[in-house]
């Protein structure tokens, strides 16, 4: 699914980064498995929890982890009901 043959759109490229973080993930994680720059990655990272989509939780060896919210998997699967809908 995070492969592509055509250069994805902002949709696209945030419903594969709520898509990872539903179980939670790192930084670095998310930027390797969404194929995005650390700058583009944290563009869409504040823009998600702005709007309450993602969440950051800090543990306690001083790392930090990304998730999906509740509200960030209701988003994903509209969308996703969308691109299902809308494949020709």
């Amino acid at each position: 699914m995070f492969r592509v043959s055509h250069r994805r759109n902002s949709v696209e490229t945030l419903m594969d980064v709520l898509t990872i973080a539903r179980t939670g993930v790192r930084v670095t994680h998310l930027m390797y498995r969404a194929n995005l720059s650390y700058s583009a990655l944290r563009r869409y990272l504040s823009s998600a929890q702005e709007k309450g989509l993602m969440i950051k939780i800090h543990n306690d060896d001083g790392s930090f982890v990304y998730w999906t919210t509740e509200e960030g998997k209701a988003l994903l699967e509209k969308l996703r009901d969308v691109e299902g809908f809308w494949r020709i």
